[in-house]
């Protein structure tokens, strides 16, 4: 297949049309307008410092319904045990440097360029970008953010300073957005740690399926709370 060239023009080529690994076109830009359509299309952005952007429509999909999120035993305990407070966009940008921050310092790649940082904040102040944000002692001990559009919930990334932190921020989001009516939280790319916690991976064509649905109810934009 090959790898589409964006222009100006506000539209991207149907996700079918990805390579095996889900690559499906270059260029374009980060503007609300994209980035918005790009999800409701099942697509996402996702690239590094010294690459143009990249655009991707992963075949599997991972996704987790809210309702069969599973918790173990150890997780339960911590949860019940209170220690952490969790809060929901209280601090965003927060939340996505630590993302970006805790893969550099790990020496690892990130996506999370200041381009991407930048253009994920301005979402979030539109109010389609939500942040839950895990503390402990007063300190931000993990979280996680994504975009939020219909019934479906587009996890971007998670952290964690402090064990299980994250775990707990995506079960709190996860019964959150069960009492709402979510349909599932996309995770777009396989992880042993998001299979743990109940994901599956279902094809691109059924995600698109499931997908077309849950964009026919009204988004939920605005700052949430728990």
């Amino acid at each position: 297949m090959p790898i589409f060239k964006l222009s100006s023009k506000l539209e991207f080529p149907p996700p079918s049309l990805a390579e095996p690994n889900g690559l499906l076109c270059v260029g374009g830009d980060l503007s609300t307008e994209r980035l918005l359509l790009a999800y409701s299309c099942g697509i996402f952005p996702w690239f590094s410092d010294d690459e143009p952007i990249l655009w991707w429509s992963s075949d599997p999909r991972l996704v987790l319904y809210p309702k069969n999120i599973k918790i173990s035993k150890s997780l339960k305990k911590k949860i019940k045990k209170q220690e952490f407070t969790l809060t929901l966009d209280k601090a965003f940008e927060d939340v996505i440097l630590a993302c970006s921050s805790i893969r550099t310092n790990n020496s690892e790649e990130t996506w999370l360029v200041n381009e991407m940082i930048h253009a994920y904040t301005k979402l979030h102040h539109e109010g389609f970008a939500h942040s839950v944000e895990c503390w402990q002692d007063g300190m931000l001990a993990g979280g996680l953010y994504g975009i939020s559009l219909g019934g479906c919930f587009f996890g971007e990334s998670m952290f964690s300073h402090v064990r299980d932190a994250s775990k707990v921020a995506l079960v709190k989001l996860s019964n959150y957005l069960m009492q709402l009516g979510f349909d599932l939280i996309d995770c777009q790319v396989t992880t042993n740690h998001l299979i743990s916690m109940g994901s599956v991976e279902i094809s691109r064509q059924q995600f698109l399926r499931k997908l077309k649905k849950s964009l026919l109810k009204p988004s939920l934009t605005g700052r949430w709370n728990f």
